[in-house]
């Protein structure tokens, strides 16, 4: 008759993962391979933000006073009555509106022109 050939080595049973082992550091970065990154840029507040990038093109933030301060002088004549001048302020809006526009493109070109050099 047959025999029962029992394994000579003894089963094992798989250790189950614990749920808090992670199998990377969540402290450091991933490495992957032929990528190096940049360091990291020193955190600039709102204000030196807003100072480098009017520097950088001060025509955008003069649009945006002239267009706010001919919407605000608009409405208020066109509250009062003063319908021709509220008309010609409207139309100033306008104006600064797209010097504003023009100044944000020529901004965006001049960026990319330093960029590439």
């Amino acid at each position: 008759m047959a025999a029962v050939i029992t394994p000579a080595v003894p089963e094992q049973t798989p250790k189950a993962s614990s749920p808090s082992a992670m199998p990377f550091d969540l402290a450091r970065p991933p490495v992957i391979e032929g990528f190096i990154p940049l360091p990291k840029v020193k955190d600039e507040t709102i204000k030196e933000k807003f100072i480098r990038k009017t520097k950088d093109n001060p025509f955008v933030p003069i649009g945006c006073l002239g267009t706010a301060g001919a919407l605000t002088y608009g409405l208020r004549a066109f509250h009062r009555g003063k319908n021709k001048q509220s008309q010609l302020l409207m139309r100033g809006r306008i104006f600064a509106q797209g010097f504003t526009v023009v100044a944000i493109i020529v901004g965006v070109f001049t960026t990319a022109l330093k960029s590439k050099q």
